[in-house]
């Protein structure tokens, strides 16, 4: 047993063990490029905190908030600065707009491939920038906002599946997670434009405006990279999505991944998409639905993307001036791309589960003497800011906060519920983590300024007990993916402790239907290894100098073809269970 209650299941329980292939130069080159999809949200994320903090901004659009921060009119308490509906709108605005654009990104991924979803994502995108920079009043601001949003739903809808579908599974922890970390460098370029506009009264433009050059790199991608190998077969083009795998892989040895491949894209063709929503109700596959849900909800109540957002703001109302706020800014978001390629390197190496665990004490910690430090410090001072030194120390604080978060709840958001589908339910299963990860982001940005208010200090202790939750859900609830194809992922929650519980029934039969593929599998394993034996024992004779007397058998000099192992052709690969197929995803869904 490991982690209070899933069953350890390694690769090599799991068919893993006959993948071929390597970690390619080309397989990197694709995952970097579509990887830049992360820019478009990490900037925007990056961007929209340090844009309300510049007077320029708030003279335009929020005055109120302008003569508050700026003009020091109010005597409002400084926690209260920023607290204003309609900023707090215009950040959450592009969540609420993602949010139900992935529902329609679940639909094109199926239908049109991945390739297509990522091609709309960066025109969306690009509209929305220009809207934002070129914006007259709050309508025009809004309106783009609500672009920018439907364009990060697209991308984060298609992008981190694509990396999975592509990636090598004994990598594909590190190469998904290159989406977060381009995430972290969008938000660290942002704060870097946001400080060298400061001084610009119209900067905000420039900052708004420079997301369209990240989507252009999204869009050349969309155009050259290779569709998914998993998305081409199940729309039908089985040789040319072999031949992406075999360039992807490096090798023409990808005939047990092509078996997997096949194999879902069989059961898949039986679901359509509105159907695989439906499945995921049923208690087959309620496992995934559920961690698709509460994944992002956990992601989002980690606090770091109020923080993110609002960083500016917080030192801010912390009496630091804007250049000090947006400098600490930088330092923030330099932490958390080093800490994002921390989890890149080594998340294949250690597991999912180490990071969640690891961080969650981290987080809580360091969320704890953040709030402590305010409640006994900050009211000290009649001129309601912090000394320098103090300030420094909550930097530092925070600091390790966004470590343990960069190379924990942050990637694995994206990373886990992109490789625990089926093919058939694995769109429909990415369109609700995103809505789900919008839904709460959008819910933390309407309300953590009005939170911060309201709360102070307690704001930063509320998270920290959100932290114990999630971290006590991850030991016994999320199972350890590492070095797991991913088309296996999903026989690990029938043999999960407490998963299996939830399915009931169906659980065991998934795992006696993978036990009676495993055994028809290895027999085809071996059939094919012994017609290459003969194969070679026939090249031998046929170069004898007196084959009558060497040990050949004359029939296995006839030419080669697919007869001489039922797994050569796609067609014959899901003979030993193809008649029970159909019925398995009935009977899955009448017993869910």
């Amino acid at each position: 047993m490991a982690g209070g209650g899933m069953v350890a299941v390694g690769a090599e329980h799991l068919h893993a063990e006959a993948y071929g292939g390597r970690l390619t130069g080309y397989v990197i080159f694709v995952a970097i490029l579509s990887a830049c999809g992360g820019l478009l949200f990490g900037y925007d994320i990056g961007v929209t905190g340090g844009v309300t903090a510049m007077a320029g901004f708030q003279q335009k659009f929020f005055p109120d908030v302008y003569e508050r921060t700026v003009l020091g009119i109010s005597d409002t308490s400084p926690y209260c600065k920023y607290d204003n509906q309609v900023l707090q709108t215009f950040t959450s605005t592009m969540f609420l707009a993602g949010m139900f654009s992935s529902f329609f990104a679940g639909t094109m991924c199926r239908k049109l491939g991945r390739k297509a979803t990522m091609f709309t994502s960066a025109c969306l995108f690009i509209l929305g920038a220009g809207l934002q920079a070129g914006a007259q009043n709050l309508a025009m601001l809004f309106v783009g906002r609500a672009f920018l949003g439907f364009g990060i739903g697209f991308a984060n809808t298609v992008v981190p599946l694509y990396l999975s579908e592509v990636a090598p599974f004994n990598f594909r922890g590190g190469l998904n997670m290159l989406f977060q970390l381009f995430t972290t460098i969008g938000i660290l370029i942002a704060g870097l434009v946001n400080y060298g506009v400061q001084d610009w009264w119209a900067g905000w433009r420039l900052s708004l405006g420079l997301a369209a050059a990240f989507a252009l790199g999204l869009l050349v991608g969309s155009i050259v990279l290779p569709e998914s190998p998993n998305s081409l077969i199940e729309r039908g083009q089985v040789e040319k999505g072999r031949a992406v795998l075999e360039r992807l892989r490096g090798t023409k040895d990808v005939e047990a991944e092509m078996e997997d491949i096949l194999e879902a894209t069989e059961l898949a063709s039986l679901v359509s998409l509105r159907q695989s929503y439906t499945m995921l109700l049923t208690k087959a596959y309620r496992p995934q639905l559920i961690l698709s849900c509460l994944i992002p909800f956990f992601q989002q109540f980690t606090g770091i993307n109020a923080i993110m957002f609002y960083v500016p703001v917080i030192f801010n109302s912390l009496g630091s001036g804007r250049r000090a706020s947006l400098l600490n800014t930088i330092i923030i978001n330099c932490i958390n791309s080093a800490s994002t390629m921390v989890a890149v390197l080594l998340v294949d190496k250690f597991g999912r589960r180490f990071f969640l665990l690891e961080a969650g004490v981290q987080m809580f910690i360091t969320q704890t003497i953040v709030g402590v430090v305010l409640a006994t410090q900050f009211g000290k001072y009649d001129d309601g800011k912090l000394p320098t030194g103090t300030t420094v120390g909550v930097l530092v604080v925070i600091c390790v906060y966004i470590a343990s978060s960069a190379w924990s709840w942050g990637p694995m958001g994206w990373l886990v519920p992109s490789e625990i589908h089926t093919l058939e339910t694995r769109p429909a299963g990415m369109s609700i983590a995103v809505a789900a990860n919008f839904l709460f982001s959008f819910v933390i940005g309407q309300s953590f300024l009005s939170m911060l208010c309201a709360m102070k200090w307690g704001v930063f202790l509320f998270f920290a007990g959100w932290v114990v939750v999630m971290t006590l859900f991850a030991y016994f609830l999320i199972p350890e993916t590492k070095g797991v194809p991913v088309e296996r992922v999903p026989i690990m929650f029938a043999r999960h402790a407490l998963w299996s519980r939830v399915m009931g029934p169906v659980s065991l039969e998934i795992i006696e239907r993978d036990a009676t593929r495993t055994i028809s599998r290895q027999a085809a394993a071996d059939q094919r290894a012994a017609a290459n034996g003969d194969l070679k024992k026939a090249a031998l004779c046929n170069h004898h100098e007196n084959p009558t007397q060497s040990l050949c058998s004359p029939q296995v000099s006839v030419p080669w073809t697919d007869q001489h192992f039922p797994m050569a052709s796609h067609q014959n690969i899901l003979n030993p269970t193809r008649a029970s197929l159909s019925p398995d995803v009935s009977r899955l869904a009448r017993l869910g």
